[in-house]
């Protein structure tokens, strides 16, 4: 796909791909910097064909080209995410510094990490059996639905007294609350019918998604 803007996302509207184009509106908003989007079908396999393979193997969406750096691809959500943070995001406004601030540079990892391994696997699992498994199997639809609001409790743990996930005193909105916010905003079709149980995540999950730059990025690509 040929394009003048410096990032192109391969992306379909998955709670992965729709936490690279959130963060992808936020540096539009914040530094003006823009993106293409190509559009992904994964019902149809289109991510394993040899020419996405080749920028990603492992044949999952997203994939970040850079096109300042000779069509670098990045896969991956949080090395995405981090990619970004240190090419774009030079007035640390989404992130930490690595040396000046480690400690809270950990933190906002380690929810991405957590996020990223426990919160997606788990209530992607959810997602298939609830909804795309070809067989009814309620052991599995029970188990990864009562695995997904354990993970939910995590988070109203973390955000009982917060209002984000990292940071100093209350924390600050980074990459670890754009990392968890799109698997959340996906709680009803995982057969979390609602967030009331856990006020404080509700409240995180409202704070959120009152961004206009978030609203913007989980609408991409557009139908």
């Amino acid at each position: 796909m040929r394009g003048t803007k410096p990032f192109l996302l391969y992306t379909g509207r998955t709670p992965n791909g729709r936490k690279a184009s959130v963060y992808l509106e936020e540096l539009k908003a914040a530094y003006g910097i823009d993106y293409d989007v190509h559009k992904i079908d994964i019902s149809q396999g289109t991510q394993k064909e040899p020419w996405f393979l080749a920028m990603n193997p492992n044949g999952r969406i997203p994939v970040l080209v850079d096109r300042t750096r000779g069509d670098f691809a990045v896969f991956e959500t949080a090395a995405i995410l981090l990619y970004l943070a240190q090419r774009c995001d030079r007035e640390e406004k989404f992130w930490f510094d690595p040396v000046r601030e480690q400690e809270e540079y950990s933190v906002m990892l380690q929810w991405t990490f957590w996020a990223h391994g426990g919160l997606g696997p788990m209530q992607g699992q959810s997602n298939h059996f609830q909804r795309f498994a070809p067989e009814d199997i309620p052991y599995a639809k029970k188990r990864y639905l009562d695995e997904t609001e354990r993970l939910f409790g995590v988070l109203q743990l973390r955000l009982a007294e917060r209002d984000f996930l990292a940071g100093p005193g209350r924390g600050r909105y980074t990459l670890a609350d754009i990392n968890a916010f799109p698997w959340i905003a996906g709680h009803a079709f995982a057969g979390v019918e609602n967030l009331e149980r856990w006020p404080g995540l509700n409240a995180w999950f409202q704070r959120i998604y009152g961004r206009e730059q978030v609203q913007k990025g989980m609408e991409v690509p557009s139908p």
